[in-house]
């Protein structure tokens, strides 16, 4: 562990090549070749004049201090509104923090049935629509509903404009910003760059602490921990503790489940069309349309790093509290009365619904919780 750390640090060196903090980007008049790319997609993301109304950047949306997640949604409102007051998307937003290491999008079987997770794995969005980070990062400049540009040409120009253009130049070369497709390709690959830093990145949790022997357990979040492992509640099924990779760890196997969540009557989408439901990896246009039955109504796993601080959670915002969660998997989908946003294609683990539950006392509850608080970066 503390060799990746070390590695994570170094990266914060080549990639952030010191840029400063508070949202403000590189200065434009840096000498040519000392700009990190890293440090000019970290200006591009605090950039609000990168929206239509000069309202909205990546982070409004993904705010360092809410784990790279929105601060201003919760289950009533649980989407985030567009640079257009009044333009909402259907999802909540994903943190951004650890997104860089999902893999590219990919069929990983041929031959699962529905309910055993998803033939698919990895990928950018909550339905791995986009394959890697600086794919991801093109979409929402564009996105009538997000930040809203006419088209690639106009974010293009407004870097073009922006304090840091010369920074940008640097980076890339002289001519970076001359072709709008080459152009619009570097802004993508620039937030990929910082995206994929130690500042969005930081592994510096109470967990990692432990790890190290700079932070010892209370009994509560070390009793968390074991019911989180353990086959009572199952949580790192999914949401595994131990990297294969061997690296630090991320809480999530990126694959694809259909989890049982409740329609949120409070969801955008479903008040313009109370007939909505999400339905997930099958709007993947990536998937084989022979595919597309059986994966409905299945998102990706997400990190549980920071999950303190990103509610509301769940694909639409259906929950504001861990407790909620919680009970969702313990409770909510074993009523009998209880109705899915999509009820097709539900986890093995989860279906059929029964009156049983995972049976946790409250105690455990609240363990799991405190464990799942100590993933909080910034401890170290």
């Amino acid at each position: 562990m503390r060799g990746n750390r070390i590695r994570v640090l170094s990266l914060a060196i080549i990639f952030l090549g010191g840029c400063g903090g508070g949202g403000g980007g590189s200065s434009s008049t840096a000498p040519a070749g000392t700009v990190s790319i890293a440090s000019v997609g970290r200006a591009i993301f605090f950039d609000t004049n990168l929206s239509s109304n000069s309202n909205q950047s990546c982070a409004s949306c993904h705010d360092p201090a809410t784990g790279f997640a929105d601060p201003g949604v919760n289950a009533l409102a649980p989407v985030s509104e567009g640079s257009v007051g009044g333009a909402f998307g259907n999802r909540n937003a994903p943190t951004a923090a650890y997104a860089s290491f999902s893999p590219p999008f990919r069929l990983t079987s041929t031959a699962q049935t529905s309910e055993d997770g998803s033939k698919y794995e990895g990928g950018q969005f909550l339905d791995g629509r986009r394959s890697t980070l600086a794919a991801q990062a093109k979409d929402p400049f564009l996105n009538p509903v997000e930040m809203n540009n006419a088209d690639a040409a106009e974010v293009v120009n407004k870097v073009r404009n922006a304090s840091y253009a010369n920074a940008f130049l640097s980076a890339f070369g002289s001519t970076a910003l001359d072709d709008v497709a080459t152009a619009y390709d570097f802004i993508a690959q620039a937030l990929a760059a910082f995206e994929t830093s130690s500042e969005v990145n930081q592994f510096t949790s109470k967990y990692d602490a432990s790890l190290i022997g700079q932070y010892t357990m209370t009994a509560s979040e070390a009793n968390g921990l074991t019911v989180f492992k353990g086959n009572k509640a199952k949580c790192a099924n999914c949401h595994v503790v131990d990297n294969p990779t061997g690296g630090p760890s991320l809480f999530t196997n990126f694959k694809y489940f259909n989890i049982g969540t409740p329609v949120n009557t409070m969801n955008p989408a479903y008040v313009s069309n109370n007939a909505y439901r999400d339905g997930g990896l099958a709007d993947n246009t990536n998937i084989s349309p022979a595919d597309v039955a059986s994966e409905r109504g299945k998102f990706k796993v997400p990190t549980l790093r920071n999950i303190e601080l990103t509610a509301p959670y769940m694909h639409n915002g259906a929950y504001d509290t861990l407790e909620q969660v919680i009970t969702h998997y313990d409770i909510i989908v074993a009523d009998s009365f209880y109705t899915a946003e999509v009820n097709d294609n539900i986890a093995a683990e989860l279906n059929p619904f029964t009156d049983v539950g995972l049976g946790l006392t409250p105690q455990e509850i609240t363990d799991l919780v405190n464990f799942m608080k100590t993933l909080t970066d910034g401890y170290m």
